[in-house]
């Protein structure tokens, strides 16, 4: 892990600072640092599955202390994959031993008693993310990797010192992960839950005084729609990050009316890439949300990293033009252990992609129109899902929206949505909206509406999970007449 002296330093500058909180636990630098030092020193893998506690965060510190690394299994999993997963990682544990041993340190990763950083170019964490199939791709990152990103990201992402950063989401997902190591290197305090709940993070956010929270913008709409709606406003929060998905202009006018001292950081990744673009908002500031282009735009790249737009054999596309978003930096991760399905993380030379479509307008700023693998194909139109969601959060009343394709036998697939909205927001409302503002095959055939959010347990929107639930006419989803 590449905090570990940062961990060090704070644990002898401010030893009595919180440095982790995970609900009403908490844990100053100094008794994270002994904790880390009381563990027995690895320079192989180690394998934790739980869910959020203190615990978990000294255990995962001590696993990638020194040369050491750690996967981060996600504890929701069913039984079966997770044995799948845990008998293929057995498998590479001795390799890991071996890749890893260079530069090993003592006990807890530490020198003399002190907290040490492995070798640059050394395994630290072993991620992994969903795939076609019900095993996750498993990938592979560098202790470099993360610290390349640590140079730039706090700065980026308002972070200092003296912030109380709150991520709700499990420590699992990589945003959550980042967000709890960016905050031991810069000093600052770091805030989870146990399990996520609205109510909870809510009350965490007032109760904690938290200046910073970071969430991905299905869970970052859901707080803010509840607290608009009880007429609460957080003058606290200065800081919002929004990743894993882009955040719609609807969603940040929500947030700005919540938290009005907040400025709002929006950045486009993936778990595979790290960071690739982002953008801002600051307080009073109006969100771009009209003229073309508004509702695909994701910021201008992230410090050193360089995007580029190529089509199909590779070549690079002019600015305005259609391809897949290819990106060279020193934050991509090393590739797949297992299962890789050819949709997504792939490598050419110095350029990676995980399959995403977008252009470059002629500012600069990229424009992300959705995966591929996500892409609807209906009558021979291709249909991006994202631009569908962003007509559907422009209808007054709808907290959210998922698109997805089901099969037909005239159109090979058709458009449908749900919606979380309440009864006023009828089919026929979200029927004009679309007609106004999409063409054609675009416009969803079928309109639902959800009693709860196709979400997986990192908080992410599943678009897969939305049509299973439509085929297996789940009472979570009821057709809209």
């Amino acid at each position: 892990m590449p905090i570990l002296t940062s961990v060090q330093l704070w644990a002898e500058s401010f030893p009595d600072q919180v440095a982790v909180a995970v609900d009403d636990d908490k844990v100053s630098y100094a008794q994270l640092r002994q904790g880390i030092l009381d563990h027995p020193g690895s320079t192989g893998l180690t394998v934790l599955n739980r869910v959020n506690s203190i615990d978990v965060v000294a255990d995962f510190l001590a696993a990638v202390s020194g040369s050491g690394c750690v996967a981060m299994l996600d504890p929701h999993w069913p039984a079966e994959q997770r044995a799948e997963v845990e008998g293929r990682l057995r498998g590479i544990a001795t390799d890991s031993d071996a890749r890893n041993a260079p530069g090993a340190s003592g006990p807890g990763g530490g020198t003399a008693g002190r907290l040490t950083d492995g070798p640059a170019e050394s395994t630290f964490l072993y991620g992994f993310t969903s795939g076609t199939t019900s095993l996750p791709k498993a990938f592979r990152r560098t202790r470099r990797s993360w610290q390349r990103s640590l140079e730039h990201s706090a700065e980026v992402l308002h972070l200092t010192r003296h912030d109380r950063t709150l991520a709700p989401g499990p420590l699992t997902a990589s945003l959550n992960l980042y967000a709890l190591a960016e905050s031991l290197q810069a000093g600052g305090s770091f805030h989870a839950l146990e399990r996520f709940d609205v109510a909870a993070v809510l009350g965490c956010l007032e109760r904690e005084r938290i200046s910073r929270l970071v969430a991905v913008p299905t869970v970052l709409r859901m707080l803010a729609d509840r607290a608009v709606a009880a007429g609460r406003v957080d003058r606290g929060l200065t800081c919002i990050v929004s990743g894993g998905a882009r955040l719609d202009a609807a969603t940040t006018g929500l947030l700005q009316r919540w938290a009005p001292h907040a400025t709002i950081v929006s950045y486009y990744g993936a778990a595979e890439l790290g960071f690739v673009a982002s953008s801002s908002v600051a307080p009073g500031d109006a969100a771009a949300s009209a003229g073309a282009g508004a509702d695909s735009a994701v910021g201008q790249p992230f410090p050193g990293v360089s995007i580029r737009i190529a089509d199909d054999d590779g070549r690079p596309l002019p600015a305005g033009a259609t391809g897949t978003i290819q990106v060279a930096s020193d934050f991509v991760c090393d590739g797949y252990l297992w299962g890789d399905d050819g949709e997504a993380f792939t490598r050419v030379g110095a350029w990676c992609t995980v399959g995403d479509q977008g252009f470059l307008d002629e500012s600069g700023v990229l424009h992300v129109l959705g995966r591929r693998a996500d892409m609807i194909v209906s009558a021979g139109t291709n249909v991006y899902p994202q631009a569908v969601e962003a007509a559907l959060h422009r209808v007054p009343g709808v907290q959210a929206a998922v698109v997805t394709g089901c099969p037909d036998a005239v159109v090979g697939t058709r458009v449908v949505a749900a919606v979380i909205a309440p009864p006023a927001v009828d089919a026929a409302r979200l029927r004009n909206a679309c007609i106004s503002a999409l063409a054609g095959e675009h416009r969803p055939r079928d309109f639902f509406r959800l009693t709860e959010l196709p979400v997986t347990p990192a908080g992410k929107v599943s678009r897969g999970l939305l049509a299973r639930w439509i085929e297996e006419e789940d009472p979570r989803v009821v057709r809209l007449r």
